[in-house]
């Protein structure tokens, strides 16, 4: 296999292997790094034994995002205020048309399913990542992790029965969650109190996420009140030069709010039954770097 035949090959599979790695740890800068060592492995790699190459790097991605995983837990613990994922711009178009995958991808990608996957083991991680999102056997699995596959389901279902007991149940329509989503901007930019109880469950959660690094709440606000007040206080404050555009993040629409036309902050909603159940906030600013060039 030539120099260019390998980089050919290896570019082909980079979205999946960048798609993996953000699962597994995420935030895309920590995901990229794990990439880039991927093809280190795979070009100095004696490639004339892979038989598939995809099998093979995605092995190499997964065991690289384990150990870093295991070395960034500390980071996390020592975060000022709620962690939330790195906002990931997800725009499966015409590579996924098949809409139960494009699904089952958005789901695992979504910031409510990343924050429970917090709490799971690195092996369990991996492995749900590679079942649940990648859908492979279990036995190819096994061989990524060097795990004998009895094991490997047993930690599957220790992570699926996680997953589903701890991650919030949504409303997934895209179409719903953009309505409420403009409505949502048009009452809080308002400061209209009474647009956004209506809009808002009362047991609705506000999670921000500013890493000591922005104003945004150090706590998880629980209740409309709390929250509806937040957003009205915040919305007399004001964001200078404020403009906005709308993009799929993590599978589901969500705004990205600009000042003086650099990324400021991103909102995104979580629905059920009509109504606001979960509001996330995304303003630090090392998260935001990799939207600049969309403003």
């Amino acid at each position: 296999m030539t120099t260019d035949t390998a980089t050919d090959v290896f570019e082909a599979h980079r979205p999946v292997l960048l798609g993996v790695a953000y699962r597994m740890l995420g935030r895309l800068a920590d995901a990229e790094d794990v990439v880039q060592e991927a093809w280190l492995r795979w070009s100095g790699a004696d490639r004339s034994t892979v038989r598939e190459p995809r099998g093979y790097l995605v092995r190499v991605t997964t065991r690289l995002a384990v150990d870093r995983l295991r070395h960034i837990k500390s980071r996390r613990e020592a975060y000022v205020g709620p962690w939330l994922p790195e906002p990931y711009v997800t725009d499966f178009g015409d590579t996924v048309p098949d809409s139960a995958e494009r699904a089952v991808l958005a789901d695992s990608v979504s910031l409510a399913v990343l924050v429970v996957l917090e709490s799971l083991s690195p092996l369990e991680r991996a492995v749900f990542v590679l079942r649940e999102a990648f859908g492979y056997p279990y036995a190819e699995i096994a061989a990524m992790l060097e795990r004998g596959e009895p094991a490997v389901r047993r930690l599957a279902v220790r992570a699926r029965g996680h997953v589903e007991e701890h991650r919030p149940r949504y409303d997934v329509d895209p179409v719903r969650r953009r309505d409420l989503t403009e409505r949502f901007l048009a009452a809080a930019a308002g400061g209209d109190l009474a647009a956004l109880m209506e809009l808002l469950a009362p047991d609705v959660r506000l999670v921000g996420d500013s890493g000591g690094k922005s104003k945004a709440p150090l706590r998880v606000l629980e209740s409309s009140d709390k929250v509806a007040r937040f957003l009205q206080g915040a919305a007399r404050k004001g964001v200078p030069d404020f403009s906005h555009r709308f993009l799929e993040i993590n599978g589901g629409p969500a705004l990205l709010a600009l000042s003086g036309g650099r990324p400021d902050s991103v909102f995104q909603i979580e629905v059920a039954d009509g109504l606001i159940q979960s509001v996330y906030i995304i303003r630090n600013p090392d998260k935001l770097l990799a939207l600049a060039d969309l403003a």
